[in-house]
């Protein structure tokens, strides 16, 4: 009896940790081919002769058939954060050479999940800032606009940020600071402190761009994961269109 018990714990770890791991990585961005094959090495390298997993960016389905075990995990949030997701591809590698015990793995997880790797938020605005002034260069932008464009991007990404952050609401974050983008920059051409209206939005929308989603998508579906990769795609094109309807607006309404 007390060996059944043990057996039903041991099931229920090594389900716990694979959901864990394959959750944390589609929460911050990983394919899914990345996630399955991850969950599966971390099964089998715990003992577990098989398993069988289903993935999609809302859920996971994990079963070990040998056991008559099965495991739904849900996913409610997509960022991108390709920091946790290596770690979690250092810790699977880890318990592969034995250096960690499955429980310590577990407990590892858990503390990567709570806390989080990511740059701080003055980095993230320098970095919007200098991303939207040199791609405006490199699309044919003037040097005249360098220094517009990188206060208008940087600014958009913190509207961005703040929205993101205090309201669930999805894609009103990018609706909002393209929109915000938008009127900046009309205000800034309107009053002579810059000369592009369109090479200033172009540089300044790029940090608010999908660009990792609409790769992760593709792969998704040259991988052979159709459902995730139509689904991300879609994420990704509603992300661009609310984009798209903010400057619409200015176009329709300020020019």
């Amino acid at each position: 009896m007390q060996s059944e018990v043990v057996c039903v714990t041991q099931k229920n770890e090594i389900l716990d940790t694979c959901l864990m791991a394959g959750r944390i990585m589609i929460e911050s961005g990983s394919e899914m081919y990345r996630v399955e094959d991850t969950m599966q090495r971390i099964a089998h390298n715990a003992g577990a002769s098989a398993s069988s997993i289903f993935s999609t960016p809302t859920g996971l389905f994990m079963a070990l058939p040998a056991q008559d075990t099965v495991q739904i995990q849900p996913i409610t949030t997509r960022t991108i954060n390709l920091e946790k997701v290596d770690r979690v591809n250092a810790l699977s590698r880890q318990f592969a050479e034995h250096k960690v015990t499955l429980h310590q793995l577990h407990q590892r997880l858990e503390m990567l999940d709570h806390d989080v790797p990511f740059f701080p938020l003055w980095l993230q605005i320098i970095a919007a800032a200098v991303v939207s002034c040199t791609l405006m260069i490199i699309y044919g932008g003037v040097w005249a606009d360098f220094i517009p464009s990188a206060v208008v991007g940087a600014i958009g990404y913190v509207v961005f940020y703040f929205i993101r952050e205090r309201l669930a609401v999805s894609f009103l974050s990018e609706f909002m600071a393209a929109f915000t983008i938008g009127l900046l920059s009309w205000a800034l051409v309107h009053w002579h402190l810059g000369q592009s209206l369109d090479m200033i939005i172009i540089g300044a929308v790029m940090p608010l761009v999908p660009g990792v989603a609409i790769t992760n998508a593709v792969r998704d579906m040259l991988a052979g994961h159709l459902l995730s990769g139509l689904a991300r795609g879609m994420e990704a094109l509603f992300s661009v269109s609310a984009i798209g309807i903010g400057i619409a607006l200015i176009f329709r309404f300020f020019s």
